[in-house]
């Protein structure tokens, strides 16, 4: 079977609902659809190279969050020298198929969000 006709078990399978639920425990946490968004746009990535795309996240989220991509099956870990140890990130077929649920993400952000003033940021 091709990794792109494997399914990701869920808990909930079978409810209509199921499918977007899924989804959003996947890919919701905070860093993990910049991630994906990175390395959609760059193709494989060394950590360093990864966390400068990123900018503004440390090297322990960083690899906590690519731990947990590579667990849900969305990342692909490859050390490409021993030494130095080189590792590379790249997304997975499952990971490559989120590129228009990321896309529609960044094109409804960029239509509905603004930046908050700094007097509503200071109230908030």
């Amino acid at each position: 079977m091709g990794e792109s006709s494997r399914r990701l078990e869920v808990w909930c399978a079978g409810e209509d609902w199921c499918s977007i639920t899924s989804t959003a425990t996947l890919i919701g946490k905070k860093w993990h659809t910049v991630v994906i968004h990175r390395l959609l746009d760059n193709g494989p990535l060394g950590f360093n190279a990864l966390q400068a795309e990123i900018g503004g996240i440390s090297s322990k989220v960083l690899s906590d969050v690519l731990g947990d991509l590579e667990e849900k099956q969305l990342v692909d870990r490859e050390i490409v020298s021993e030494k130095p140890v080189r590792v590379e990130y790249s997304l997975t077929e499952i990971g490559e198929s989120l590129e228009p649920v990321i896309e529609e993400m960044q094109a409804w952000g960029k239509q509905h969000l603004a930046a908050a003033s700094d007097e509503e940021s200071s109230i908030a």
